[in-house]
């Protein structure tokens, strides 16, 4: 029996959907309430080609919420234990999210565009009402809102190339997790040098719909020659370099410590959270990686329970067969006792028990 997302205008098309479409999308995720392509060949030849050329990806359902006014990193502090005194007007910074008790919100890239302007990259949770709701209850001076900002990533090795015949070569020597304006159809917007993968480029942060396919059809007509193609974020590149994915491998019970952000953390007395996440250092689980052994896995649609001699060890939350490792790359939030690099797990996977080993990292 074939199943199938049930589109309707709840789920929102992105300023690149015609181009996606066109490109030959072979399926979608809902991702903040938003269409996110998941595939356009297949899995494994989608990552083949991210490892060696250049893709463009639609990553629209990466949505922004801006906080805007005197206020706005005050309102930010409160919200995340990461010190933001630092942070300059053309950086970008990995943030968790964490509420009053220590638990994860979400796990965004956080922009600053100026001392009292911020755009938040959210992952899949309504952040915005979390926001919004801070800044009415404390009567903060700040506008909170989702602006008509649409992030699409150019990655890949050939990333710099590719970026530099539209925009200049001086993208070439911006540095990561910074940001610059760049021209789009005769308006300023934000480049970054970032993405969900480990091949390298940058996000451009379209600031208005109308210039989506634009830039697109720009992008693929100056990279004809170098192989550029559609792409989204994959599944096993971001395991194997250990970039996790917010309500699968970390969810709103988790502590940044169990996330393995523990070097987030930081003694900020503003973050509400700040009292709390000090009782809970000593985390009782932790994402780790994992080689699991076997034929490549089938598709992991929930979490996949572990055990060690029948004792219950944690469960597997990511899984993927990596061709050029030649092994199924997975992540597992493991209970402390089992976390040690080199212990061995028995995984339940849906075809049958399956081991598994910790890894001391990641694979790239």
């Amino acid at each position: 029996m074939s199943q199938f997302i049930s589109v309707s205008s709840r789920l929102r098309r992105t300023p690149f959907s015609v181009g996606v479409e066109a490109s030959g999308v072979k399926s979608y995720t809902v991702y903040n309430h938003m269409l996110l392509p998941t595939v356009f060949e297949s899995v494994e030849s989608d990552c083949a080609h991210l490892k060696s050329a250049v893709q463009v990806w639609d990553v629209s359902a990466e949505r922004q919420v801006e906080l805007n006014g005197p206020d706005a990193a005050w309102l930010l502090q409160m919200a995340t234990p990461r010190n933001l005194g630092p942070m300059q007007d053309d950086q970008c910074y990995y943030v968790p999210l964490v509420a009053a008790d220590g638990r994860m919100l979400n796990d965004p890239v956080a922009v600053r565009l100026g001392p009292n302007r911020f755009w938040v990259s959210i992952a899949d949770t309504d952040a915005m009402l979390y926001f919004k709701g801070l800044a009415s209850a404390l009567r903060l001076n700040v506008a909170v809102f989702e602006p008509d900002v649409s992030p699409m990533a150019i990655q890949g090795p050939l990333a710099d190339e590719l970026a530099s015949r539209v925009w200049g070569d001086g993208v070439r020597s911006l540095r990561f997790f910074r940001h610059m304006p760049v021209n789009v159809g005769g308006k300023t917007m934000v480049l970054a040098r970032s993405g969900w993968s480990k091949q390298g480029g940058f996000e451009l942060y379209l600031d208005g719909a109308e210039h989506g396919m634009e830039i697109w059809e720009q992008l693929f007509d100056l990279g004809a020659d170098l192989g550029v193609r559609a792409g989204c974020p994959n599944q096993i590149e971001r395991i194997e370099g250990g970039l996790l994915s917010f309500g699968s491998d970390i969810t709103l019970y988790n502590t940044p410590f169990e996330a393995g952000l523990g070097r987030f953390v930081h003694d900020v007395p503003e973050c509400l959270a700040n009292q709390a996440l000090k009782g809970l250092r000593d985390a009782a689980r932790q994402v780790r990686p994992l080689d699991l052994d076997g034929a490549p896995v089938p598709p992991l649609k929930e979490p996949w329970p572990m055990h060690v001699d029948g004792e219950y060890a944690g469960t597997l939350r990511s899984a993927a067969w990596s061709p050029e490792f030649g092994t199924n790359v997975a992540i597992g939030m493991v209970e402390a006792a089992y976390y040690v690099p080199g212990a061995r797990i028995t995984v339940r996977c849906p075809d049958g028990d399956r081991e598994a080993v910790v890894r001391g990292a990641y694979w790239r």
